[in-house]
């Protein structure tokens, strides 16, 4: 029995995380605090209200703290070690890697894009968006109202003649010459007036400038702004509400039903509404929704970008949250449960499509769960397997081979385990040497204890590929798992597949309707999909960059300049020696050498 009195009689007053372990040595709860000494000691009060609670302090056999300088850094600490150690005890959110934006880039006519990942000092960016269709249907409205270029400047810099976007009114065609710096500037100003809500500021201008241009008689200018004037009403008009005055801000809600919980975040952005985006979070047995919320508020906004204000709707304990963000983020932040006016009704959109998500989810976990069922019926499983895993291969004629293995388990795929393989030094075109490098790699760390262990593996491919997997299993101490080939039967058409046994002489074929069929051509499916991704990247990360390192004399910088010019290895294939040597840095002895390489 953990001795609670000793321990806390000598735990400090300073902030900090604990961490409750189990006697299993499993760290099933961790916790930050202001003040270490307080916050553990109120689980060890005699009538603790949470019978969720009660169960995990009746599983602590020690706890150990870190104390840190601030509440701030626990904060931190706390959410780096939620994700690393995944306790049972904590609402578990996915970590979602990077959200959408769009940018303005630092260039002489800015280029409109989208952009995901580390963001370039050169340049203005806006969002973030709940996903990539937002962030393009914005591009979209951008284009047909300001006209800004998309094009990547390599196409940019070698326009001879206006592309199609000039054609359809989506671009004024700064390559060309048809638009002067100057006002193409105003319109980049405008579009990113508008992305910071100021809309009416934009519309001011607008007139502005229609109204100068018809004074001076230049009405087919004039005729321009007009029609931007009303595409920006239209637009206002399609806000479902356009009068919310607090900028950018985040409304998040939570619901319950059949012991799962949904949250929903709505993102509004310059005043408007640009999507949501619903968490189903894990171990969330016995909380209430306040619980859920106050989790996703702290795991979320230690990783994303945090607007001035976040909505909840309920008052949550913030134990000085809002003061932690600010400090990280660099501004003041508002977390307010204040539901009156305009935030009534975007808290209301947020809590019908919490209830919507969590009821798609909940009728897509019971097809699931039909389906594991009928797969476990069909190749006689235990009714514990959950985990599967599967396994393809994907080249070009042996080139740039690539092994993907993805996994289900707990009646979903798991993205976040799925792992790809880049295949060396085998004989280009050798599957079963592939698959054999491959599973070598994943189960060798899984029976060394580095992984969870699967139920069933899935190998795509024959009997060849599934002796390799045999062999491997055997070879790496892990001969009990089920290993199950999935053949593409002789018309190779979806429905004919045969699954292939190491110990059956007959393959096995499920009728059509079979819902463990569909779930076995779903992970299939997902894995050969994995697998030719990875593959297609490699190869053209091989064939863009390969032909110019070999060439001596052609270095990073020399390379880029080449690529950049020509628009690509095409490009820079199809030139001759007069235009290779028009490059920056490029002499003529060398353009000829480029030149003879790539021929």
């Amino acid at each position: 029995m953990f001795d609670a009195k000793a321990f806390l009689k000598t735990l400090t007053h300073l902030p900090g995380v604990y961490r409750m372990i189990n006697a299993t040595d499993e760290v099933i709860y961790v916790g930050k605090a202001r003040d270490l000494k307080k916050r553990v000691s109120s689980y060890f009060q005699k009538n603790l209200p949470s019978p969720r609670t009660r169960m995990m302090v009746s599983q602590i056999a020690r706890i150990e703290t870190t104390v840190t300088r601030s509440e701030a850094e626990a904060l931190l600490l706390e959410n780096n070690m939620i994700k690393s150690l995944m306790p049972r005890y904590n609402v578990l959110f996915r970590d979602d890697k990077s959200y959408p934006y769009i940018t303005l880039t630092g260039d002489e006519f800015s280029r409109l894009a989208f952009h995901r990942g580390t963001q370039q000092k050169h340049g203005r960016y806006y969002g973030p968006f709940p996903n990539a269709v937002a962030v393009r249907e914005s591009i979209q409205l951008l284009q047909k109202v300001f006209r800004l270029r998309t094009c990547e400047n390599s196409v940019f810099s070698n326009r001879s003649r206006p592309c199609l976007q000039y054609q359809i009114e989506r671009c004024t065609a700064p390559c060309v010459g048809l638009i002067s710096l100057e006002d193409y500037r105003r319109d980049v100003e405008h579009a990113a007036m508008f992305l910071e809500g100021r809309e009416q500021q934009v519309m001011e201008d607008l007139s502005t400038c229609m109204m100068n241009a018809a004074e001076k008689q230049e009405y087919e200018l004039a005729a321009v702004y007009r029609d931007r004037i009303q595409s920006l009403r239209q637009v206002q008009q399609r806000q479902f509400v356009s009068d919310f005055r607090s900028g950018d801000a985040d409304v998040v809600t939570c619901v319950s039903a059949s012991g799962l919980m949904c949250v929903n975040l709505v993102m509004i952005r310059g005043g408007r509404h640009v999507g949501d985006r619903s968490y189903f979070p894990k171990n969330v047995e016995g909380c209430d929704e306040q619980t859920v919320l106050q989790a996703f508020l702290e795991q979320h906004y230690m990783q994303q970008p945090v607007p001035p204000l976040i909505i909840t709707g309920v008052a949550l304990e913030q134990d000085g949250l809002e003061e932690i963000l600010g400090e990280r983020a660099g501004k003041k932040i508002q977390i307010s449960a204040y539901a009156g006016g305009d935030r009534r009704v975007w808290l209301k959109m947020a809590q019908t499509n919490a209830e919507l998500a969590l009821q798609q989810h909940l009728a897509q976990k019971t097809t699931q769960e039909g389906r594991l069922l009928a797969l476990r019926e069909a190749l006689d499983l235990p009714d514990s397997a959950e985990r599967i895993e599967c396994f393809d291969i994907s080249h070009t004629m042996g080139e740039a081979t690539v092994a993907s293995c993805v996994v289900f388990d707990q009646g979903s795929m798991q993205n976040s385990q799925y792992r790809r393989y880049n295949i060396e030094g085998i004989t280009p075109g050798d599957d079963y040497a592939a698959m054999r490098v491959a599973l070598t790699r994943r189960y060798t760390k899984i029976a060394a204890g580095e992984g969870k262990m699967p139920d069933l593996i899935f190998i795509d491919g024959g009997k060849g590929q599934l002796g390799v997997a045999v062999e491997v299993m055997q070879e790496v101490g892990l001969p009990g798992i089920q290993l199950v080939g999935i053949a593409k039967g002789e018309e190779r058409k979806a429905g004919m597949e045969q699954m292939i046994f190491p110990d059956r002489d007959e393959p096995l074929r499920l009728n059509k309707d079979n819902p463990g069929l569909h779930l076995l051509q779903q992970i299939r499916d997902e894995a050969h999909r994995f697998a030719i991704t990875g593959h297609r990247g490699r190869r053209a990360k091989a064939r863009t960059s390969s032909s110019l390192e070999e060439i001596e004399g052609v270095g990073a910088k020399r390379r880029q300049k080449l690529l950049t010019r020509f628009g690509g290895l095409a490009g820079v294939t199809k030139a001759s020696v007069d235009e290779l040597a028009q490059v920056e840095g490029i002499s003529q002895t060398l353009a000829q050498t480029i030149y003879e390489a790539l021929h």
